[in-house]
């Protein structure tokens, strides 16, 4: 049982004894101290069983077959008869002045003899100390008294002692109030000197601070506008950009709304042109090598009717060698209806002819200057002389 809480020391079956802490409250009443004055006083204990072997044999010799109350009861009025005969041997005002002695001296004295049954006093206080006959009170009454004599005593003296000490301590106060006043003065002096000193040297560092101040200000306007050109420089040149890339999307626009229809309407006729000139191409390929077909054709024509025409020629060459005159004079006569016909065909849209004669007027005269013309005409016509080709007939003569 090494907790001391709840716990049991078996004895016999059935017996025990607990080991826990007991609180008791001690309480006298009307017991007269040395002095002889009634007092009623209580207090609070706390004890428990000791757990040395031989401590618990002790206790339980004591109090075996006991119940817990019946334990609590002896130890209480063993420890009130130690309180009682403690009282006797003090007087009140030991009492009422040092109850933790008087504590102390209980549980000094009634310590060793509950340690007999195996009980340990773990602690013991006074609570409450009266009296019937207000001793305490006029005790207390008394000691106020004394306290405000010993007070008021103490205030005489310390006012004679005080008004010695006032003295002294005015006079010493003058003395120290002199010297202060001397040192105050001197250290007055000197302090004006150092003000003096100190705002010398102030308003230098002040008018040295201007100008710095005023030299930086100017400094930092300086740099201000530098900072203010550079910003306008930036603004112009952002400006600028902002001018060329509205310049380069107006451009674009206009590319966009003018020039890209136009250059598409451009490739669109580019392309048409193309189309028609590779049409036109086509078609006068086409055309020229029909015309050259027909004008292989027709040139094979002409060379076939000039072959032929050259073979009738060769032929009637021929056939003019053989026979001589009489097939000239028969190729005359049968080109003279062919140029008659050629020469009268403007005729056929006149309706009437006057023919007007300058000499007598007479129809054969005109008939004779008209067949007179003829050969002219028909040279002019034929190349054919007909006048010669007449006088180199045989038997023919010339008029």
């Amino acid at each position: 049982t090494s907790s001391g809480i709840n716990a049991e020391w078996p004895l016999r079956p059935g017996d025990k004894i607990s080991l826990r802490v007991m609180t008791l409250t001690p309480s006298i009443s009307s017991v007269e101290t040395k002095e002889g004055v009634a007092v009623t006083c209580s207090g609070v204990a706390q004890v428990c069983v000791m757990k040395e072997p031989q401590m618990l044999e002790f206790a339980a010799e004591q109090f075996v077959g006991k119940s817990q109350a019946q334990l609590e009861e002896i130890i209480l009025q063993t420890i009130e008869g130690h309180f009682r005969a403690i009282l006797g041997t003090m007087t009140v005002e030991e009492i009422y002045s040092d109850r933790e002695g008087f504590a102390t001296n209980v549980r000094a004295i009634a310590g060793p003899d509950v340690s007999k049954m195996g009980i340990r006093i773990i602690s013991f206080v006074i609570q409450n100390i009266t009296d019937n006959v207000d001793y305490l009170k006029s005790l207390g009454v008394k000691r106020a008294a004394e306290v405000k004599r010993d007070a008021e005593i103490g205030v005489a003296n310390s006012a004679a002692i005080s008004g010695s000490k006032t003295a002294e301590a005015e006079r010493e106060r003058m003395e120290s109030k002199y010297a202060c006043d001397a040192l105050i003065a001197e250290n007055k002096r000197s302090y004006e000197l150092k003000q003096a000193e100190f705002s010398q040297e102030v308003n230098m560092k002040k008018a040295e601070a201007e100008l710095a101040y005023e030299l930086q200000a100017a400094k930092e306007q300086q740099s201000i506008k530098d900072e203010k050109m550079q910003i306008e420089v930036v603004e112009r040149r952002k400006q600028i950009d902002i001018e060329e890339q509205e310049v380069l999307r107006r451009e674009k626009e206009l590319y966009c709304q003018k020039r890209a229809p136009a250059e598409a309407e451009s490739q669109k006729v580019g392309i048409l042109a193309e189309a028609q000139k590779f049409k036109t191409l086509a078609v006068a390929g086409a055309d020229a090598a029909s015309m050259k077909a027909i004008g292989s054709a027709e040139a094979f024509q002409i060379e076939a009717l000039g072959k032929a025409e050259a073979q009738k020629m060769s032929q009637k060459a021929a056939a003019y060698n053989q026979y001589g005159d009489a097939a000239i004079m028969s190729l005359i006569l049968e080109s003279l209806p062919k140029i008659a016909a050629e020469v009268a065909s403007p005729m056929n849209k006149i309706d009437d002819i006057v023919m007007v004669s300058g000499n007598d007027g007479s129809m054969s005269s005109e008939v004779t200057r008209l067949l007179a013309e003829l050969p002219p005409s028909v040279q002019a016509l034929t190349g054919l002389d007909i006048t010669k080709a007449l006088e180199q007939i045989p038997g023919v003569k010339r008029a």
